[in-house]
């Protein structure tokens, strides 16, 4: 049996123990994969999904609250997400859901169909159909748990959206890996690493190591912790990010039964 993961410090995602993947239980991860694919979920692969995206919506936490720290708050508001995202291009994912939140409303701008009409907001969906959308409510606690882990404290708003955040990069992280089993390996046509205009390039991705294989070994029906990592690959760029993600990954992994 996996021993229960330490709670971590109050003091960033720096010195958080990266086994610490309980806001996100591997139950709900796979029940995120259940609604994408009917193949069969690892506890390994549903702990590796947990550990990234804890590492992803950690490094948004941490970006808004430098954000809030500018202006001397300690409550994080929409306005902190915008500001973590527009300062650190990794930062924006699951963007399915900057349509539906009133936050990336702006951003997004006015949409126009063949015609030049102007297309209405997107209506909550009334389908009984599961969907990251839909299903945001149930990384609630999650979020909750993550922001007081960081030593911070959201408005509605903001948990709201790092619920659909959270909600739609599974969901996004599970279509990917269901791809990468059916495909047999993700296929690699190199790295894209974004880099500011006018600051040094940054050294080059991990070695071998750390990647994700492109290649896979074992049956089409089950979806590995080795497909999870390489369906990061596909969903974070080259960045510091997707490295901590891959890594702490392979951390929150190693005792895990593969089962």
């Amino acid at each position: 049996m996996t021993a229960q993961p330490a709670r971590p410090e109050r003091s960033g995602p720096e010195t958080a123990s990266v086994m610490d993947v309980s806001p996100f239980k591997p139950s709900l991860v796979k029940a995120v994969f259940r609604d994408v694919t009917p193949m069969h979920v690892s506890r390994s692969a549903a702990w590796a999904a947990a550990s990234v995206t804890r590492t992803v919506l950690t490094e948004i936490i941490d970006g808004a609250r430098r954000a809030a720290a500018a202006e001397a708050r300690k409550k994080l508001i929409p306005g902190d997400l915008l500001s973590a995202i527009d300062r650190n291009v990794e930062l924006e994912v699951g963007d399915k859901w900057y349509n539906h939140s009133p936050t990336f409303r702006g951003l997004t701008g006015v949409l126009y169909d063949a015609e030049g009409v102007i297309v209405p907001s997107r209506k909550r969906s009334r389908s009984r159909k599961p969907s990251a959308v839909v299903g945001a409510h149930r990384f609630e606690a999650g979020v909750k748990k993550l922001l007081w882990s960081q030593g911070a404290t959201a408005v509605p708003a903001m948990v709201r959206d790092l619920d659909g955040i959270a909600s739609v990069f599974l969901t996004d992280l599970a279509r990917d890996a269901a791809m990468v089993v059916r495909g047999g390996g993700v296929k690699r046509f190199g790295t894209v690493t974004p880099v500011m205009s006018g600051e040094p390039a940054p050294p080059p991705f991990l070695n071998d190591s750390l990647r994700a294989p492109s290649a896979r070994r074992g049956d089409r029906r089950t979806i590995g912790r080795d497909d999870i990592l390489a369906a990061t690959t596909i969903q974070l760029f080259g960045g510091n990010l997707r490295q901590r993600a891959l890594t702490e990954a392979r951390e929150a992994t190693q005792n895990t039964s593969a089962g």
